[in-house]
């Protein structure tokens, strides 16, 4: 049996949007909020994934490139929430794989009402 396990991020950046005509043209910041799920089975612990891991690897990987950072210095895209969320995937997808368990799905909220989502099956589509 297949068992999906998700923790909750957040980290504070500033960017601004490239080619786009509206306020989030000019330099302005979100709290973010990353959603990771994680899809696998138990292992003999009765884990899918310890939490304490899953953290070390989005921090190492995700946040510490990311939290209080100018987004438009760090990436060479345009730094819409769409962009990032591709990019988180592709590398915590690299870092989150064996025989056991994989990367399910991430959910990256720009505002507490504004966020996109990116599953499994949409990513490897686009490969």
């Amino acid at each position: 049996m297949k068992i999906d396990v998700t923790k909750i991020f957040t980290f504070d950046s500033a960017h601004s949007l490239v080619d786009y005509d509206g306020a989030c043209q000019y330099l302005h910041g979100h709290t973010y909020k990353l959603e990771v799920t994680v899809r696998g089975e138990r292992d003999s612990s009765g884990m899918v994934i310890d939490f304490t891991d899953l953290k070390a690897v989005v921090k190492e990987n995700v946040l510490d490139l990311m939290d209080h950072k100018f987004l438009n210095e760090v990436f060479d895209f345009n730094t819409t929430c769409e962009n990032m969320i591709v990019w988180i995937f592709d590398i915590l997808n690299r870092k989150i794989s064996d025989n056991r368990l994989f990367l399910q799905k991430i959910v990256l909220w720009e505002t507490p009402t504004c966020f996109a989502t990116l599953e499994r099956e949409q990513f490897l589509a686009q490969e």
